[in-house]
């Protein structure tokens, strides 16, 4: 068996109405992805009026791309640094007090290389309180950070990891415990 593309179908999956998805496309262009606006109000403001939850003191960078915001939900002085993607095909929850480094990528989609076919396969993401994504590292669909956990620079999490506890690697391994004074 080869994989055979002309037979994909994604047509199950229906993240949003076509108008809204083109509309959100724009503004996302325009607002998010640039980076003449360093401001985070009219980012907070863009993404809660196209149906994301988002708590107060949210920090957004420039140049921060997200897919769906009618997916996402932040909490309360979570950071998201330059150059992050929230590829979020399926739900992502962040919680508050989190940090997201510069270039990291939260991605909630993939194909399954066991069918010709290469379905669609989605999951969402959690990032709970007090966790910390280090910079250009990749979150992958289904994996939750649980209580201030950290992704080490340049890391895969393609597992859950587990609350205070410091993971680097491709594929992330705990490497130690993370004490907070």
């Amino acid at each position: 068996m080869r994989t055979n593309l002309s037979q994909y179908d994604n047509s199950w999956y229906r993240p949003g109405a076509p108008w809204k998805r083109l509309l959100w496309y724009f503004a996302n262009v325009l607002v998010m992805k640039t980076s003449w606006l360093p401001n985070s109000g009219l980012k907070v403001r863009l993404l809660r009026a196209f149906g994301a939850k988002i708590g107060t003191g949210v920090n957004i960078k420039p140049c921060v791309n997200i897919k769906y915001p009618w997916m996402l939900e932040i909490g309360n002085y979570t950071w998201i640094g330059e150059n992050v993607w929230i590829d979020n095909l399926a739900r992502v929850k962040i919680g508050s007090n989190v940090c997201i480094s510069q270039g990291a990528m939260l991605l909630c989609g993939n194909h399954n290389y066991k069918k010709a076919t290469f379905d669609l396969i989605v999951g969402e993401i959690t990032l709970e309180d007090g966790s910390w994504v280090g910079a250009q590292s990749v979150v992958c669909p289904g994996v939750t950070l649980h209580s201030h956990a950290v992704l080490g620079v340049n890391s895969v999490a393609n597992h859950d990891l587990e609350p205070y506890s410091i993971y680097q690697g491709n594929p992330a391994q705990k490497v130690r415990t993370r004490n907070i004074s």
